[in-house]
């Protein structure tokens, strides 16, 4: 009795792979010491492939459904070790599974600002993150590519080399797109179909379908935010360079009045205040007139000093290099402020 045990053992009449849900994606059925009944039953899910692979040869690969064994559901095999004889003797192989559900919620991001090239910046460094989905498409390509002779191989296997693929093809990505930076974020649904385009060709190299991409967020460097906020303000405003430089002095005025507020309370506070609102007005005044046509005779004979000049073109120069002044309006007004020193 216990000879005939030890005998049914070897030989397998069934075949199959129950998921417990862990984000398997390959499974090899335990062969060790086993080999395949003659007219057994693979039973691959709707949710499954099955792949044969015979000394290291991928034979057939099976969808889902009930298949019998035979030298007419696998006459590749026939050709293999021990087909020769038509099935009257079992014979080794591997199978393995595979999942082709769709692998949700995979995250991607940049741990570090990555640098792109746009349209108005230039050269723009950003950070973004979001998720994507994908499954197994072909599992002969990702078994001879990916997963190989493995026991089994999951999602958080290959989640580093995916999350690699995204941030290698993102500055693609955006330059597909045609969408400006500070479209971007208006734009995101855009901008992650993009990402998908760009990024379908290099899952289907390993066998895998890229079957959604989102972004969630596109942000800039800290330094880089505020000069678009300083755009933006400007852009508010108008470009009236005397209303940008008051729209500048009434940002700068809660810090200048909390460096003068010296004094005691709520005096001390409106004085700091009223002080900061002073030098705003000067400020804003002085630029104001130094950016004056020179066509005026009162303006010429105003006596404008050449360290004056000197000082509004520093800080002309300062707002280009910043991107708030284009090239052409710097070029103008230092036209404009040379002709008060002739």
């Amino acid at each position: 009795m216990a000879l005939m045990d030890f005998i049914k053992k070897q030989f397998i009449d069934v075949i199959q792979w129950t998921e417990e849900g862990d984000g398997t994606l390959a499974w090899r059925f335990p062969m060790a010491g086993m080999e395949i009944q003659n007219g057994a039953q693979l039973v691959v899910r709707e949710s499954q492939l099955a792949v044969f692979v015979n000394e290291g040869k991928v034979a057939d690969v099976f969808g889902p459904g009930t298949h019998k064994l035979t030298t007419q559901t696998l006459p590749v095999l026939t050709y293999l070790k021990n087909w020769d004889k038509l099935f009257e003797s079992p014979f080794k192989s591997d199978v393995y599974f595979f999942s082709t559900r769709q692998q949700l919620d995979c995250k991607w991001g940049t741990p570090q600002p990555i640098t792109v090239r746009d349209a108005d910046f230039g050269a723009v460094r950003l950070r973004a993150f979001g998720n994507y989905a994908f499954r197994i498409a072909d599992p002969k390509l990702f078994h001879t590519e990916i997963s190989g002779t493995r026991e089994s191989y999951t999602v958080a296997d290959i989640d580093g080399q995916l999350r690699g693929l995204v941030l290698q093809n993102i500055s693609n990505a955006i330059a597909s797109s045609g969408i400006a930076f500070l479209d971007l974020a208006a734009n995101q649904l855009s901008f992650a179909q993009a990402l998908q385009r760009q990024l379908a060709p290099e899952f289907e190299k390993i066998g895998l379908k890229l079957e959604a991409m989102t972004v969630q967020n596109v942000s800039l460097p800290e330094e880089l935010q505020k000069v678009l906020d300083q755009k933006i303000g400007m852009g508010m405003v108008g470009k009236d360079m005397g209303q940008f430089m008051q729209y500048q002095t009434a940002q700068a005025i809660p810090k200048m009045a909390e460096g003068a507020g010296g004094g005691s309370g709520i005096a001390g506070d409106a004085m700091g205040l009223g002080a900061g609102v002073a030098l705003g007005q000067v400020l804003a005044q002085n630029l104001a007139a130094g950016l004056q046509p020179a066509a005026a005779p009162a303006a010429a004979a105003s006596g404008i000093k050449p360290e004056e000049v000197m000082a509004t073109l520093e800080k002309l120069g300062d707002l280009k290099a910043k991107g708030i002044l284009t090239e052409e309006e710097f070029a103008a007004k230092k036209a404009e402020l040379l002709k008060k020193l002739v």
